[in-house]
């Protein structure tokens, strides 16, 4: 469980800038920035990171080139540099990278390559990590050896709460050696729950409500969307001991 003492970072993931200005009404202490979060988020526009540039908390931009799983090829490699490029000149303070081999295991070569790449950003590990499967204790050892500041993870289950068994083992695993930030389908009653069960030093969430789309987009194919509320925001942040 959560040390009274010690202050929970939450970090809110965001994908347009009226969600990234709610996040820090809300009191977000970083942002994860994306595009298409009903895809599971993209890499976000050159304009979306320009506009995050000023926010007064650490910015960590998503790297990921398309939809779908985190198998890459030397084509996406390609996309995902320029893209840490992009990153690092909008003045990002880290990105958010992840890959795997077929099997699920994560592809070190990709992996390796991106990191060297983001040399002098900070790095979080994604959800690639939970396609891991039974190899997840040696896919921590290896985000270790990658120099990841974290693993942003679910426990391999589809959200963070369904996790809850397999995050008690990967704080075990980890040992303070690389930090463990759950996070998929966190609310703020089970941020409460979560902080109540594991010695967390961050956590994840959008913090958001879905927005009914305007005229006739639903009928032609164009889904509602969702924005960040700063009052979910708040109230994450007191769930987990931060009010």
């Amino acid at each position: 469980m959560s040390d009274l003492g010690t202050k929970v970072l939450l970090e809110v993931v965001v994908d347009t800038l009226q969600s990234l200005e709610a996040a820090l009404d809300g009191g977000a202490d970083r942002i994860e920035l994306c595009s298409a979060l009903g895809l599971g988020g993209l890499t976000p526009s050159l304009g979306l990171m320009q506009a995050a540039a000023a926010a007064t908390v650490p910015v960590y931009a998503l790297i990921r080139p398309r939809a779908g799983d985190f198998v890459y090829d030397t084509s996406d490699l390609v996309v995902m540099r320029a893209d840490i490029d992009a990153a690092r000149d909008t003045g990002m303070a880290g990105v958010v990278i992840g890959a795997n081999l077929s099997g699920g295991a994560l592809d070190l070569d990709m992996l390796e390559a991106l990191v060297l790449h983001a040399d002098g950003l900070g790095r979080t590990l994604h959800r690639a990590f939970d396609m891991t499967g039974e190899g997840m204790q040696a896919a921590l050892d290896q985000a270790v050896d990658l120099e990841f500041e974290r693993v942003l993870t679910s426990g391999g289950a589809e959200s963070a709460p369904a996790g809850l068994a397999r995050l008690h083992q990967l704080f075990d695993w980890a040992a303070g050696r690389i930090g463990i930030m759950p996070g998929a389908g966190i609310t703020a009653e089970s941020a409460a729950r979560l902080a109540a069960a594991l010695p967390l030093c961050e956590i994840h969430g959008s913090c958001s409500a879905m927005v009914a789309g305007h005229g006739d987009g639903a009928r032609l194919g164009f889904l509602p969307h969702r924005l960040t509320s700063a009052v979910q925001v708040r109230a994450m942040k007191a769930a987990v001991g931060r009010s």
